[in-house]
């Protein structure tokens, strides 16, 4: 009688030991893969806008200075007589 008690209480503590560590596994999930959005051909060219509007005009420059006399011209380079 004494077996089948120890037996029985061995058993039982097997199956539960057995059954908690079943119930202790991590749950693994696994994400859906995400969904690619291919964009498709593209459309036809918009009309042609209307034409824009001519620019401001820029200020006039300042007069700039007076330059350098010439130098003198030499007997080689005037034409002769």
């Amino acid at each position: 009688m004494k077996y089948l008690a120890r037996t029985s209480a061995m058993t039982t503590a097997l199956a539960a030991s057995l059954t908690l560590a079943a119930c202790d596994k991590p749950v693994t999930v696994n994400p859906p893969a995400p969904v690619v959005v291919t964009p498709g051909p593209a459309g036809s060219a918009g009309a042609t806008g209307a034409q824009g509007n001519t620019g401001a005009t820029g200020d006039t420059g300042s007069t700039g200075a007076t330059g350098m006399p010439g130098a003198p011209a030499s007997a080689a380079s005037m034409p002769a007589n």
